[in-house]
């Protein structure tokens, strides 16, 4: 049974969602699922924006099949290669073996280390900038290497003003039925899994998306189709602007990320002790966690949010807490930056936590460590409150 919705009058969305997948990429939990979106267009010659993922193929090609409505397909853009999206090309020659698969240089190489059959015929290369005209509708495709990988492009259609983004403005989460983002609660529903998926999957291309929003500034955009999460219709605006924002690594707001690595308690207590005295002082915006419950993925999206975090780590094995040795260098991976930074240590025997987190992060741009780092030995003593307030004091006052 086919499950499509019109995006414009010409135009279908004809994805799906997969609410069993439990994560993304194999790496990133999604409780809520994921969706993948595919567009089709009817015009004088027919035209799919991508395709999905092999764990919706049947609904995909049942959605293709009654759009179509009997017409062959004619043009399939691939604007991504990676599998969730390109899943199904091998499938779409062999069902319609005219048509034309569009994509640039990188598109194919990729489509050759994937794949296994003939589509030499099949191909139809385009450079940046280039035009393909399918009746009414015009598309312009548009070089965005490394957002986030080296052959994405977008596609924008002229006569709509549509961006066909890739995974640019994407979201983790399944559709329950409403497709664009004004029909949801989406500050509540969706803005922290988008915030979450766009740390974790294109975060360290903070420079790309910069220079990718710098090429789309000269365009009128009027709706945003992205192949993860809601279609943009309305207010596209404010999307992009947290793009803006999330690329150029400034904080969104003021508040503070408590994130600590503990064996026995001890250390964790002290980071409850700093967390109460800061909301003693009054601040007001504070989230805590444990590196050994909670998936790296959810702190580097509150990392992402927040203008300041506090690391507070035991020392294991003459150094780093593995869980927290991992979170950093993977913040470090994601290019992470303008940060300021409060450091906890303790050590029973050879306290080294302090010193390996001042090293990984004094290899990041612009983390500022404020303050002296608090180091205990093996848990915090009543004589020693006066450091910890001094230590909470300085971070306090970095609190603009």
């Amino acid at each position: 049974m086919h499950c499509v919705q019109k995006i414009t009058d010409n135009i279908y969305w004809v994805g799906g969602n997969d609410r069993r997948l439990e994560r993304f990429e194999n790496m990133f939990p999604i409780p809520d699922g994921v969706c993948y979106n595919s567009y089709l267009i009817l015009d004088e010659k027919t035209c799919l924006m991508d395709t999905v993922d092999t764990a919706i193929s049947r609904l995909f090609i049942e959605n293709i099949t009654h759009v179509l409505n009997g017409r062959d397909l004619d043009y399939l853009v691939i604007n991504h290669m990676e599998p969730d999206h390109c899943a199904n090309i091998e499938e779409l020659v062999r069902r319609y073996p005219n048509i034309k698969i569009v994509g640039n240089k990188k598109t194919f190489q990729f489509i050759g280390q994937f794949y296994d059959f003939d589509y030499c015929n099949n191909s139809h290369e385009v450079k940046d900038c280039e035009m393909l005209n399918l009746g009414r509708h015009n598309l312009k495709f548009m070089a965005m290497p490394m957002i986030h990988w080296p052959e994405v492009m977008f596609t924008y259609e002229e006569t709509e003003k549509i961006l066909f983004s890739a995974d640019a403005f994407g979201t983790f989460g399944a559709m329950a039925g409403n497709i664009f983002a004004d029909e949801t609660d989406f500050e509540h529903h969706y803005l922290g899994e988008s915030r979450r998926y766009y740390s974790n999957i294109v975060g360290k291309y903070g420079n790309q998306v910069q220079g990718a929003l710098k090429k789309l500034s000269s365009y009128d955009i009027r709706m945003i189709c992205p192949l993860h999460g809601p279609i943009w219709r309305e207010n596209a605006e404010y999307f992009i602007g947290k793009y803006d924002k999330w690329s150029r690594y400034e904080p969104e707001k003021n508040g503070v990320v408590l994130v600590y690595a503990s064996m026995y308690g001890n250390t964790e207590n002290i980071i409850n002790v700093i967390a109460n005295k800061l909301a003693q002082k009054g601040v007001k915006d504070m989230r805590m966690y444990d590196i050994s419950k909670t998936h790296p993925s959810y702190i580097i999206a509150d990392i992402w949010k927040y203008s300041h975090v506090v690391f507070g780590s035991v020392t294991y094995n003459n150094g780093l807490y593995y869980g927290m040795e991992s979170l950093l260098n993977e913040i470090k991976a994601l290019n992470l930056q303008n940060r300021k930074v409060g450091l906890v240590g303790n050590g029973t025997w050879s306290p080294q936590a302090i010193k390996v987190m001042k090293e990984i992060l004094c290899t990041m741009k612009n983390m500022e460590v404020v303050g002296t780092p608090f180091e205990m030995t093996s848990s915090m003593k009543d004589n020693e409150e006066e450091i910890v307030d001094r230590f909470v004091e300085d971070f306090y006052s970095s609190i603009s």
